[in-house]
């Protein structure tokens, strides 16, 4: 069975961890009390009074407890009537002999109050934000009528096809609902019957009081503003140049779209409420949660005390405790069960069942078919390795007559997917330490948890791709050995690289097509920065591309070369010296880099947040030490020497600074654990100073391309193993580096106690604009 201490910690929220009861500490006061338990005790029956006393003399106090000596000192005059009196001196005299208990009773009644004190805030807050979601809704009801009569006039057709649309598409813009010059009286009529209708609701107009007719007789401009996040190119464009027209017109709350009420605006309106309905209702769920383990851990720790008092003195204090209202209110089940209604009528077309999906989506269960199968392909992955390693030796093939055609087929392409295969390897630990720490990852990536992978399935994946690779290999090597031709035995690399793609962009519901497309849209928005807005998940996958600039290396010259033989060119030429070869080093070089300082720009623009603009230094930094490596590679002069040196160096200390302070959160030197943080996951502390030893050393692995060390009396061979090597410890590092990242932001979650994302709602008042 297992104990109620490792239950609650398995299901408390870990964001309002700091909320929840402390039941250990608790724990530790009865025992305290077990230990204390003195010879000499009151009879039973006054110790049961006592006690029951004690425990309604707390639970009447509704501010923060005081200690009980105080409690006759601070007595309201009005209520000091003489059995009250001698209630107190009664219990202070008992306390005298059970100081323990006093402690245990005062702990009690703290935690008691902290936990309805968080209660209170949260069901308020989650009740607000039901009525503001409950506005935005209606306004949105009435806007999509406006439409339906609007189209009803004009097309028919056209408004029933707009009642059965369910489609979105966004944009960032100021709508107003203008007429036609030649509108009749009565639509002017019926549109201020649906004015008034909005203005019930929250919205004004410029110019309510004389709404009827502008100038020209055309219905009033709406002072009213659809709140669509820039996320996408399109509306970023749109943003900055709305924001450097206004400035040009000196107008910030003139309506300078001119767009009108439109189906796209208020489909993405509605897909933002949609959207916070599902947070609301997540919200509610975990309030929930709450409120039922902390009753349990109350119910548990009061069982406790009665067995080490051998008495029922508790059962009034658990009878208070059932009254607070962390348990009496029901705001938040009704509040719960009218969010599913309405999702259910205005979003799921009254089917509980499509509305269930969004608001409960199911969990899925651990297979123990993936341990198998993880189990199955990393016998096999060692069976073949060591089949490859056996027939390269026996075959000679990293002999010096074969070496170099050799590697410039086979290299590429195998280092390419051992590093991939690596960092996914390396992110497989990371799901599983984030889940042994409870760092709630799919909160932070917001990550669907229907979908997301699990450390199972990144371990899958990683031994299903090297034993594919190393079968290749195997394969290539026995073909290469029985006399096929050159060209046909070369081709099973890029046939090898053709597939991974064909999968990786497969529309099929197989292998993993959420989490497939999930990396695609994030790539694309790295690849497209600064227009789509930054999520952590944006900054998180670009910071492991700036670890993998060996592996965009490798595709680089894996297709130079297969292209280069598919159209019949001087591979020597092409992919390994030459113009356009170190055009795209260099380019290949900054590129992530280029994006993740972009990223820092956007962030900057968006929160207007200095430390983005010093983040964005840092990686400007890595790209002149990056540059000046390569020119190194060219010009080996002692002035370019000098330059990597003072560069690579200056780049290396600002990446260690940002590391420990502002990415990992330690480094203080002012902190309770000198040099760290006040908040640790991690019990061992030492563990944290051999962190920051090890990526230290890590992070200077670039001396070792400085001084060119594996370029002195060593072979090709040799030296693209050390590169792949250096690659190797740079991912490691990486994957070392992404839990105390992580780490970081679930404290700074835990800091704000924000469990639930909050969704921006579309509707405002754009008189509310700053």
């Amino acid at each position: 069975m297992v104990k109620f201490s490792k239950e609650l910690e398995a299901q408390l929220i870990p964001e309002w961890k700091d909320a929840f009861v402390n039941y250990w500490q608790l724990k530790k006061l009865v025992k305290r009390i077990k230990l204390s338990r003195i010879p000499k005790s009151p009879p039973p029956s006054a110790t049961f009074t006592l006690l029951s006393s004690l425990a309604d003399n707390f639970l009447r106090r509704r501010h923060r407890p005081r200690p009980i000596s105080q409690v006759k000192k601070n007595e309201s005059l009005e209520d000091g009537n003489s059995n009250n009196e001698d209630r107190q001196t009664e219990l202070s005299q008992f306390f005298s002999e059970e100081d323990e208990v006093k402690i245990f009773f005062e702990t009690l009644d703290e935690e008691l109050e902290k936990v309805n004190e968080f209660y209170g805030s949260r069901e308020s807050e989650f009740v607000e934000r039901g009525d503001s979601l409950k506005e935005q809704l209606a306004i949105l009801v009435e806007f999509k009528r406006i439409l339906e009569d609007r189209r009803r006039k004009s097309s028919p057709s056209a408004a029933a096809t707009f009642s059965r649309s369910s489609s979105f598409s966004p944009r960032h813009s100021n709508f107003s609902e203008r007429s036609e010059s030649n509108e009749t009286s009565a639509e002017v009529s019926e549109t201020d019957e649906a004015i008034a209708a909005l203005e019930r609701h929250g919205v004004t107009f410029i110019n309510a009081a004389v709404r009827g007719k502008t100038k020209k007789g055309n219905k009033p401009k709406m002072a009213l503003r659809v709140d669509i996040p820039a996320t996408t190119p399109s509306r970023t464009i749109s943003a900055v140049m709305g924001m450097l027209w206004e400035d040009l017109i000196n107008n910030p709350k003139k309506d300078v779209s001119g767009d009108s009420i439109s189906r796209k605006k208020i489909q993405w309106a509605e897909k933002m409420i949609r959207g916070a309905f599902v947070e609301l209702y997540k919200g509610l769920g975990l309030l929930k949660t709450f409120s039922s383990l902390n009753m349990k851990a109350f119910v548990k720790i009061l069982k406790k005390f009665d067995k080490v008092a051998n008495q029922k003195s508790s059962a009034s204090y658990l009878q208070e405790v059932k009254k607070s209202p962390f348990i009496s209110s029901d705001k938040v089940v009704r509040l719960m069960d009218e969010v599913e209604s309405i999702f259910t009528k205005h979003f799921a077309n009254n089917d509980r069942k499509k509305a269930m999906k969004y608001l409960r989506p199911q969990q899925p269960k651990d297979s123990h078919m993936t341990t198998f199968f993880v189990g199955l392909f990393t016998g096999c992955f060692v069976s073949l390795f060591i089949v490859y390693a056996t027939l390269a030796h026996l075959s000679g093939v990293f002999s010096r007559p074969n070496e170099v055609s050799y590697m410039d087929v086979v290299y590429p392409v195998f280092s390419m997917f051992a590093l991939l295969s690596l960092h996914m390897f390396m992110y497989g630990c990371n799901l599983f330490t984030w889940k042994q720490a409870r760092i709630n990852y799919n909160f932070i990536f917001e990550f669907q948890s229907s979908t997301a992978l699990k450390y199972r399935d990144a371990f899958l994946i990683c031994t299903t791709t090297m034993t594919a690779v190393v079968g290749a290999l195997v394969i290539h090597l026995i073909l290469g050995l029985t006399g096929f031709s050159p060209v046909q035995v070369d081709s099973i690399p890029g046939l090898l690289l053709l597939i991974f793609v064909v999968l990786l962009i497969c529309p099929f519901d197989i292998f993993y097509r959420p989490t497939r497309y999930y990396f695609l849209r994030v790539f694309r928005n790295i690849i497209f920065s600064p227009f789509y807005k930054v999520l952590f998940v944006d900054s998180f996958l670009a910071d492991q591309l700036t670890s993998q600039i060996t592996l965009l290396r490798l595709v680089e010259s894996a297709v130079c070369y297969f292209t280069a033989s598919f159209f019949g060119m001087r591979r020597s030429d092409l992919c390994k010296s030459g113009t356009l070869y170190w055009e795209l080093a260099y380019l290949i070089s900054f590129l992530p880099y280029y994006w993740r300082a972009m990223q820092c720009a956007r962030r900057w623009f968006d929160d207007n947040d200095i430390d983005h603009l010093a983040n964005m230094g840092k990686y400007v930094s890595a790209m002149v030490a990056a540059g000046a490596r390569l020119t190194y590679s060219r010009q080996d002069t002692r002035l370019w020497f000098v330059m990597v040196l003072v560069t690579s160096f200056l780049a290396t200390v600002y990446q260690l600074y940002w590391d420990f302070a502002k990415d990992w959160g330690i480094l203080n030197p002012k902190s309770r654990n000198p040099w760290l943080r006040d908040e640790l996951i991690l019990k061992n502390k030492g563990i944290y100073y051999l962190s920051m030893v090890l990526n230290m050393i890590l992070r200077v692995a670039w001396v070792e391309t400085v001084l060119q060390l594996h370029k002195l009396h060593i072979r090709n061979v040799e030296s693209k193993m050390l590169d792949f090597l250096l690659a190797s410890l740079e991912v490691i590092r990486r994957g070392h580096w992404n839990f105390y990242r992580l780490e970081n932001e679930q404290l700074h979650n835990i800091g704000k106690n924000r469990a639930v994302k909050t969704v921006p709602l579309p509707f405002r008042d754009a008189d509310s604009d700053g």
